[in-house]
């Protein structure tokens, strides 16, 4: 069975939010379309306290941008985004309602101590998000992977995805990237590629 997972395309993501994704809101008619093609549908969504490790304000002279070790794993501070119950983390208001409704929404980064930019664990790879088990249940083994952003979030999914043994396409037209560094996201796509990806 074939499953869509869209990942993170939230208002914090798009033009004018806390931690805007360059086109970022161009993804949505595209995925809209997409979904028409799928029976299930999951969607995810940073949903971080309001004292998240990965928002540089939660680190003493901490800087967005500034890379620093925590437990052992490196982390990006970025700016204070997608904390839970607020309009930045909402999923975008203009994604179609069968895509909202029709399926299942997983939470992540909801761990104060620890980043999750995988919809399947966290980045210390110590706790699962539930994804995997709910996808096991409904028989999926191929996903469409689309969403926010091509060299983190997205990237993490598809490759954690790729190594539990699921087949996987991504959608190119409807994902953006950050590139915090010139080419992340094209150095994100050839990495997915590398791994056996389609990249659609």
């Amino acid at each position: 069975m074939k499953a869509l997972i869209i990942v993170d395309v939230q208002s914090d993501f798009l033009p004018g939010g806390a931690l805007a994704v360059p086109e970022g809101d161009q993804v949505i008619p595209v995925i809209n379309q997409l979904s028409s093609d799928f029976d299930l549908v999951f969607t995810s969504q940073d949903w971080h306290p309001p004292n998240h490790c990965s928002f540089a304000a939660s680190h003493p002279n901490g800087k967005i941008g500034d890379r620093i070790l925590i437990d052992g794993q490196e982390q990006i501070l970025w700016p204070v985004h997608c904390v839970q119950k607020t309009y930045g983390a909402e999923l975008a208001a203009a994604l179609h309602p069968k895509v909202i409704s029709g399926g299942v929404r997983i939470g992540k980064g909801t761990d104060e101590r620890v980043d999750s930019y995988s919809c399947f664990f966290d980045n210390h790879r110590r706790h699962e998000t539930g994804l995997k088990q709910l996808l096991r249940r409904y028989g999926v083994d191929d996903l469409t992977i689309v969403g926010l952003a091509t060299d983190y979030c997205v990237k993490a999914t598809v490759l954690d995805a790729c190594e539990l043994g699921f087949q996987v396409a991504v959608y190119e037209k409807a994902c953006r990237a950050v590139n915090l560094s010139p080419g992340d996201g094209a150095r994100a796509l050839a990495a997915m590629r590398e791994a056996g990806v389609k990249i659609v």
